[in-house]
């Protein structure tokens, strides 16, 4: 389902089409893509990226679509990955009370706060402050695209789970639109229904495998 078919179907189900309504149409979408992606752990809604630390600061910035780690990790000159653990900022300081001596590989990081020339993005503060440059390799959770603002309409969410997307749209509509309790409800039931379909996919189905988890097998009654 593109985003066409998604705008046509919520005014077709509501019965709506006053261009107020037409026009929050993006907003409505957006707000249940930002639910679904909040609910589950979808791959589609991880990103990576790598970058250099070096021996002169203990700080790292996020990237500006971060929403929160998955994983960070330090490379060594011979190519080894040191996965760092995350901790509190205090745990940090008093395990490695100087930066400007106590260096070694990265071990540690934690989410530090704003940066400095932008308080809309965060850093981290990593520990030991590195004795040299490393490479490093952080993937994390980020909002994607909206199937609003894509180029062609569409995204993976809107091309594999619509019924999840449909409905979470329509609960967003019917409660701008102030509407009848007993359609909110089943529009609330049916977006609830298709989440815990998408939840199964994204939190079970492609976390396991017939080898190491054997197959599924429905009990004979």
């Amino acid at each position: 389902m593109n985003y066409t078919q998604l705008s046509s179907a919520i005014q077709a189900y509501t019965e709506n089409t006053e261009a107020d309504f037409v026009a929050n149409i993006p907003v409505f979408v957006t707000q249940a893509e930002q639910r679904i992606y909040n609910s589950m752990q979808f791959p589609s809604i991880r990103k990576n990226v790598t970058g250099v630390v070096t021996s002169t600061t203990p700080y790292l910035a996020c990237p500006s679509d971060f929403l929160a780690v998955y994983s960070l990790a330090a490379i060594d000159a011979d190519g080894n990955y040191e996965y760092l653990l995350n901790k509190d900022v205090n745990f940090i300081r008093q395990s490695y009370p100087n930066p400007n001596e106590d260096k070694g590989i990265p071990r540690y990081y934690a989410l530090f706060g704003p940066q400095s020339n932008n308080a809309d993005e965060l850093t981290f503060i990593i520990g030991p402050t590195p004795d040299a440059s490393y490479d490093v390799e952080l993937h994390y959770f980020y909002y994607p695209q909206s199937i609003t603002t894509a180029a062609d309409g569409q995204t993976w969410l809107g091309d594999n789970f619509d019924s999840v997307l449909l409905y979470g749209s329509l609960v967003e509509a019917y409660t701008y639109m102030k509407g009848e309790q007993d359609m909110m409800g089943l529009y609330n039931q049916k977006f609830m229904e298709a989440l815990a379909l998408a939840k199964r996919l994204a939190d079970g189905m492609e976390r396991q495998d017939a080898y190491r988890s054997g197959q599924f097998r429905q009990k004979v009654t």
